[in-house]
C-alpha cells in the first residue's frame, strides 16, 4: 500500500483532508465575498446601448468614451417611466470635469464636438427639460448615447452625475 493511501485509510487521514478541503473552501469564499465588493455582473434592460451584459468595476474612475452605471435622481419623471425604485442607468461619459457643455436648437456638443439630440417629449407627451450646460462640475460627468431615446443627462431630470450616485465603470461583455 501506498502511504498516500494509509493516509487516506485512517482516520486520522480522513480528518486531515477533510480540514484541508473546508480550509481551501473558506479561503475562496473569502476570496469571492472580496472580489463581490468590488465587482458586479449586470444585465441591460434598455436599448439606449447595445449590450445587454456589462461587468461593473465598482471604484475605477469614468474616462471619456467609458460606460459608467449609476442610480438615477429621483424625479415625478423618472418614477413614471421606470418606478419609484428605477434600475442602475449605463451611459457613455462624455464631458469629463471642465469640459464645456453647450446646448443649441437641442443638440448638445461638449467642447464643440455633438454628443446628442433632446427630443421635446417624453413616450407619453410629458415636455422634456433641457439639461444642464457650462463647465462640468469636479466630480461630475455629462453621460449621453447615441440612441433617439436615451434618458440622459440632456435632459434635466437626469443632469450631471455626480460622484454620489456613479455605482462603477461598466466594462461590455455580451
Amino acid at each position: 500500500m501506498r502511504a498516500a493511501d494509509l493516509v487516506l485509510h485512517s482516520p486520522t487521514g480522513r480528518r486531515l483532508a477533510l480540514w484541508t478541503g473546508l480550509g481551501a473552501a473558506a479561503l475562496a469564499l473569502t476570496s469571492l465575498a472580496a472580489f463581490s465588493k468590488d465587482h458586479a455582473l449586470m444585465i441591460n434592460a434598455s436599448p439606449s446601448l447595445p449590450y445587454w451584459a456589462i461587468w461593473l468595476d465598482r471604484g475605477a474612475l469614468p474616462q471619456r468614451g467609458e460606460i459608467i452605471l449609476f442610480d438615477p435622481p429621483a424625479s415625478p419623471l423618472l418614477e413614471r417611466h421606470f418606478g419609484k425604485k428605477p434600475k442602475p442607468f449605463g451611459k457613455k461619459v462624455s464631458g469629463m470635469p471642465g469640459d464645456v457643455v453647450i446646448e443649441k436648437d437641442r443638440s448638445f456638443f461638449v467642447n464643440g464636438r455633438k454628443v446628442a439630440v433632446a427630443k421635446r417629449a417624453s413616450r407619453f407627451g410629458e415636455p422634456l427639460a433641457l439639461g444642464p450646460t457650462g463647465v462640468v462640475p469636479q466630480g461630475c460627468y455629462f453621460v449621453s448615447t447615441a440612441h433617439k431615446d436615451g434618458f440622459d443627462s440632456r435632459y434635466a431630470a437626469i443632469g450631471w452625475i455626480c460622484a454620489k450616485r456613479i455605482l462603477g465603470v461598466g466594462r461590455p461583455i455580451l
